[in-house]
């Protein structure tokens, strides 16, 4: 899971506000089926949103689990939607571009 900064998070959230969810949890839960299409969303669009159609009870911590088995950063969590992001391997195909944290800059 990449560590991203508050900068970087609020860069990242202004970037998802138009997202709509491409991963919807329903009463299937988190299951292997949807870790892959998690994976393969990220892959291909490196920020994505999830909506809790069941288990909004539970959100908090399987948004965690999801960030953390598909080795994304959590960026936010507003109502019943999570934003997961994580950065493209492949330096060619990467779309976004995180800010610098002026803090780090400066050590």
């Amino acid at each position: 899971m990449q560590r991203i900064t508050n900068t970087q998070r609020k860069y990242l959230r202004s970037l998802a506000h138009h997202l709509r969810p491409v991963v919807q949890i329903g009463k299937q839960g988190v299951t292997s089926f949807l870790l892959e299409k998690v994976d393969r969303e990220l892959n291909t669009h490196e920020l994505i949103k999830l909506r809790f159609l069941d288990f909004r009870d539970q959100k908090q911590e399987l948004a965690q689990a999801i960030a953390e088995s598909s080795g994304s950063s959590l960026v936010n969590l507003v109502g019943n939607v999570a934003t997961l992001y994580r950065e493209n391997p492949d330096p060619e195909k990467r779309s976004i571009v995180l800010p610098a944290d002026y803090m780090d800059e400066t050590l």
